[in-house]
């Protein structure tokens, strides 16, 4: 019986350990790796936030600098979401949680 007990005492945690998310979440963010993965987060995601038709039409998206640069094989496609610019700075900053974006550059 005491052996269980000795086993079980090992598998708790101690006060000075973390769960893992927790360290996950502090090194992503002490090598600023954190904004990376919401960014790829996001680009994952684009599809649904701005459905199929868009989404096939999207030949390329990134994020520096708190811009989104697309890129579109649709001028027609480009025009309308050049007119609504607003909606996508807000779609993708509701689904990052944070102003993620505050621009979007057409190319």
């Amino acid at each position: 019986m005491r052996k269980k007990k000795d086993a079980m005492n090992e598998t708790r945690r101690t006060s000075d350990e973390a769960p893992l998310k927790e360290v996950i979440d502090r090194w992503l963010k002490a090598y600023r790796l954190d904004s990376k993965m919401k960014e790829m987060d996001i680009i994952k995601a684009w599809p649904e936030m701005m459905g199929t038709a868009v989404a096939h039409r999207t030949r390329e998206l990134t994020i520096k600098h708190q811009t989104l640069y697309l890129k579109m094989d649709s001028a027609v496609m480009r025009d309308e979401l050049a007119h609504g610019k607003q909606v996508i700075i807000e779609r993708i900053n509701q689904k990052a949680g944070f102003q993620m974006i505050n621009d979007v550059w057409f190319g």
